[in-house]
């Protein structure tokens, strides 16, 4: 039975890895029997469709594996699983190839019908919409929802001195070289949250020689200290989307940046905040980490990992026609 239902798994992951890059209807018959995921699944493929067409870009194919992370049998005849995705998509634009990464995560509920599986069931978790605005209750946990290691100390060996020096420069570089080496796993250096996109921004601006405004408040500065004892110790700014966009919106010394109104004018190692409903409260950040061959930008995540994703990410479950995009050009020199 198992080699039953696994099968059909295998037949949904790749329908999914197909719908990225063909937006045809499918030829041939689901698996799915859920109306819901239906429709919001037509709707993405139209919208990826316009998507790529406005930017000038032809997907080519992508490349999904899936990897079985728990398996529930509830009853006879229904099972209940968790899957995380890691896909590569490729697309051309300008006569140049690029790639883009990204993990995402769905649960999904399996129907025993007859002789045969469907999957009668797909919750797809969209973690970038989460802002919560008290730290202490996602702290100290990865994004499968399991508690992780943290060890409370900065790793200045890794990292780079930050803060100690006056007028230094912004090394953009080795904020990109940061994020491409953690964006789909954690540092054990700092503590791993639930909705890590904020702490990992902060940690590439930190390791690109942005200094820390330690305030010793919470509610002000920008400042990683780890825990003292059980008590977590870091600014609202280092760990959430809307506080570092105030900050950054605010801060005339220390870690500084200058609002701009276009994504062409980013440079490597901007950051760009995102309101996914546009009523002012910003819930995710991204980095700056490449650009398309049409100069526009790509960029790194986490809570949803992402590697040189389009910045707009009209691709993601949690945009909308409401997005609000905040783009920051960080101070050359500090």
């Amino acid at each position: 039975m198992a080699d039953e239902w696994r099968r059909v798994l295998t037949k949904y992951v790749n329908q999914l890895n197909q719908d990225e890059v063909d937006y045809r209807v499918c030829s041939e018959d689901s698996v799915v029997t859920d109306l819901d995921y239906l429709i919001r699944s037509g709707e993405r493929k139209h919208r990826l469709e316009m998507w790529y067409r406005e930017r000038g870009a032809a997907p080519v194919r992508c490349e999904t594996k899936a990897r079985l992370i728990r398996e529930i049998e509830h009853r006879a005849g229904e099972l209940e699983v968790e899957l995380m995705l890691l896909q590569k998509i490729y697309y051309d634009k300008g006569g140049a190839r690029h790639q883009e990464q990204r993990v995402d995560q769905q649960r999904l509920t399996l129907l025993r019908e007859g002789d045969g599986w469907t999957v009668s069931r797909v919750y797809q978790p969209i973690p970038e919409r989460s802002a919560p605005v008290n730290v202490a209750s996602i702290y100290n946990q990865d994004y499968t929802g399991k508690a992780g290691p943290s060890r409370p100390y900065l790793n200045h060996q890794i990292l780079g001195a930050g803060g100690s020096q006056r007028s230094t420069a912004y090394r953009r570089e080795d904020a990109v070289l940061y994020a491409d080496r953690w964006w789909d796993s954690f540092n054990p250096e700092f503590a791993q949250f639930e909705v890590d996109c904020t702490s990992y921004i902060s940690q590439c601006l930190f390791a690109g020689g942005a200094p820390i405004n330690y305030t010793g408040k919470r509610e002000s500065g920008w400042w990683y200290k780890g825990y003292v004892g059980k008590q977590e110790a870091w600014s609202y700014s280092w760990a959430v989307a809307n506080a570092l966009q105030l900050y950054l919106t605010h801060s005339n010394s220390h870690l500084r940046a200058e609002i701009v109104d276009r994504p062409e004018l980013l440079q490597l190692g901007d950051v760009i905040i995102y309101d996914w409903d546009g009523n002012g409260a910003y819930q995710h950040s991204t980095i700056v980490t490449a650009f398309d061959a049409g100069g526009m930008p790509l960029v790194n995540a986490h809570t949803t990992p992402s590697q040189h994703r389009y910045w707009d990410y009209r691709d993601s479950y949690a945009w909308t026609e409401d997005t609000v995009y905040r783009f920051f050009h960080i101070a050359d020199r500090f």
